[in-house]
């Protein structure tokens, strides 16, 4: 028995003492192989840098002059990525003369309310609604019949009375011969004379009678005074229609137009202080820009100053007139008005965008031809659109920051780009 438990015991020596080198084995060939690989890498690498060396060594001076200035250029391309980027404009003179800006709202010249003058049922509507009529055009028809009897019934008074007078006046000569030799007496004569004046004057009334029916009749077609648009109707065919009725259709004048505007007092006193405006007379004109802010092509011309202040508003009516041939403006509508002096006058500006504010007054950050941000003290005059008038501190042609101002202070080499126009 304890043979056995010793033949074991040797058993798990041998064994373990087995396992002990195979694992020495393992880790020997491990270091081997790093050992390899190293030497391998350490040949390559000393091949590599022969080469490398040599190919140095054969390399020319102008190759090496190359490598220099391309090293130069990615230094200033990099130093001009590095410049904050700024919006300039250009300073430019341009048209400042002197300007106001009204809301306007445009008026027909003439405005006609066609009503019916006689009574009777409306026969006829011979236009269409919102088009174009012309002067003494048709535009309604009243029925005729009754208008027409009278104007017969008149006709046939006119022609008895003057059948009767052309009897009186031959009874007249007759006694008035018989009257010389004493045939007739004196009070025969008078009657004849009184019955001549009658006659006459039938005749004259029923003159004036034909002359109103044939007027009534008249008034049974209304026709439109004026060359314009006209309305829808406001009455249709088959109704009766007379004097109080009301309008029918209303006619309105396009061209040309009436646009009306009103002036603030403070206005039209410096205008006068100025002598744009003397009496009547007034040496400015108005310019219009519809509502989708377009321009109107054609200038037009003030016609009428109003001759008191609305004492709500403390303003005055100005009237101007523009030809409308086109028809583009429109009875009612409203247009911003801007009255401009007839004189021209041009002077530098800068944008609204580029003035600044501190202690000393307005400034601007100009870019110089170096890029180079440097602050400029200006004197400004009017404001014109979105631009103000620079009277001392900048000159034509520099360049002024518009936008990225916070990004740069004086002193400051920045990348400027030109605004787009």
């Amino acid at each position: 028995m304890q043979a056995r438990m010793l033949n074991n015991g040797m058993r798990m020596v041998i064994i373990r003492g087995a396992l002990a080198a195979a694992c020495l084995l393992g880790l020997y060939g491990q270091v081997m192989a790093e050992e390899t690989a190293t030497k391998a890498t350490t040949t390559t690498e000393g091949k590599t840098s022969a080469i490398s060396t040599k190919a140095t060594t054969s390399t020319t001076g102008n190759k090496s002059t190359k490598s220099t200035t391309g090293n130069k250029s990615i230094k200033s391309t990099t130093a001009t990525k590095s410049r904050p980027s700024v919006v300039v404009a250009t300073v430019r003179t341009r048209d400042v003369s002197r300007r106001q800006i009204y809301v306007g709202r445009v008026q027909a010249v003439n405005t006609v309310q066609l009503t019916a003058r006689v009574e009777g049922f409306l026969e006829q509507r011979n236009f269409t609604e919102g088009g174009y009529v012309k002067k003494e055009q048709k535009l309604f028809l009243i029925e005729q019949a009754s208008y027409k009897a009278a104007v017969e019934q008149s006709e046939a008074d006119l022609e008895g009375n003057q059948a009767q007078l052309k009897n009186d006046q031959i009874e007249y000569e007759r006694n008035k011969k018989l009257a010389e030799t004493n045939d007739v007496t004196q009070a025969t004569l008078d009657s004849s004379v009184a019955t001549l004046g009658t006659g006459k004057a039938n005749v004259k009334k029923s003159e004036a009678a034909l002359a109103t029916s044939k007027l009534n009749l008249s008034y049974t077609e209304v026709r439109s005074p004026i060359d314009g648009r006209v309305s829808a109707a406001n009455i249709d065919v088959g109704n009766l229609v007379g004097p109080s009725t009301g309008t029918l259709a209303t006619v309105v004048s396009m061209d040309p137009i009436y646009v009306v505007f009103y002036v603030a007092e403070k206005d039209l006193i410096e205008a006068r202080k100025a002598g744009l405006v003397k009496g009547t007379k007034v040496a400015l004109t108005p310019y219009l820009q519809l509502s989708d802010g377009s321009m109107y092509a054609q200038p037009g011309k003030l016609d009428y100053l109003g001759i008191q202040v609305e004492q709500t508003t403390d303003t005055i009516e100005v009237r101007a007139v523009f030809p409308n041939s086109e028809h583009i403006l429109i009875p009612g509508q409203f247009v911003n008005v801007t009255v401009k002096t007839d004189k021209k006058k041009t002077a530098l500006v800068v944008p609204q965008v580029a003035l600044q504010q501190d202690q000393s007054g307005y400034y601007v950050l100009v870019v110089d031809k170096n890029d180079t941000v440097k602050k400029r003290t200006v004197k400004l005059g009017q404001q014109v659109d979105s631009d103000w008038v620079v009277t001392e501190g900048l000159t034509e042609g520099e360049r002024v920051i518009v936008g990225g101002i916070q990004k740069v202070t004086p002193g400051l080499v920045v990348n400027a780009v030109d605004q787009k126009a």
